[in-house]
């Protein structure tokens, strides 16, 4: 693939730091991935151009492999884009809850002072919320512990009902059937879809009789 001048720029500053701690560089991807035993932690590099300014998101977040493996049977995500699905994303600035949330770079000491800013953050706390997410008991804490409100850490909250009911599942939660009715009641208000609430079902069917042995 054909990386923009200011790509190259990015990942060449940002490369030696992500690699230090184990992510490696995917530019076809547009992020650093760092493969763990239960899936992988990633941090993606979004540009937008504008002229002369560039507008930079960064998100971060986590795959768990065997949420994604259920979840993703229900889900409408084309098949090639099943493997990279994320359960956890969300961008530095959403996170931070600064507006706005993306990064603006203009000039190449812009650049510098972003990509500090974006080591400084890993550094201080992005790691660490990444490491700390990747287990089924976290995640059932960050999916499921207000249900009733969107989770920031899920662009897609149509998703998150899928994904938060499936870890629950996984989990054991003792609030499992209520969330089911929960998450039922949230698709049918978000999406007013048939199709939709039939896969809904149709999850709910097979966690009723999945077993991880």
């Amino acid at each position: 693939m054909t990386l923009t001048p200011f790509e190259t720029s990015l990942y060449r500053q940002l490369a030696r730091f992500f690699g230090q701690h184990d992510f490696a560089l995917l530019p076809e991807k547009k992020q650093f991935r760092k493969v763990t035993p239960t899936g992988f932690q990633n941090i993606i590099l979004s540009p937008s151009y504008y002229g002369p300014t560039t507008l930079l998101d960064v998100n971060f977040g986590c795959r768990n492999e065997q949420v994604e493996q259920i979840a993703q049977q229900f889900l409408p995500t084309l098949t090639d884009f099943r493997p990279d699905a994320n359960t956890l994303l969300i961008s530095i600035g959403k996170y931070k809850q600064v507006n706005p949330p993306r990064f603006s770079i203009r000039t190449d000491s812009e650049l510098d002072s972003v990509c500090a800013q974006i080591t400084d953050f890993f550094e201080e706390t992005g790691f660490d919320l990444i490491e700390n997410s990747m287990s089924l008991g976290t995640l059932d804490t960050i999916l499921n512990d207000n249900p009733a409100q969107p989770c920031p850490f899920v662009y897609n909250q149509t998703f998150r009902c899928y994904k938060g009911l499936t870890v629950a599942s996984l989990t054991h939660n003792p609030h499992f059937l209520g969330l089911i009715d929960l998450y039922r009641h949230q698709l049918t208000r978000q999406s007013q879809n048939a199709y939709e609430a039939m896969n809904f079902d149709r999850l709910v069917s097979y966690l009723q009789h999945y077993s991880p042995n």
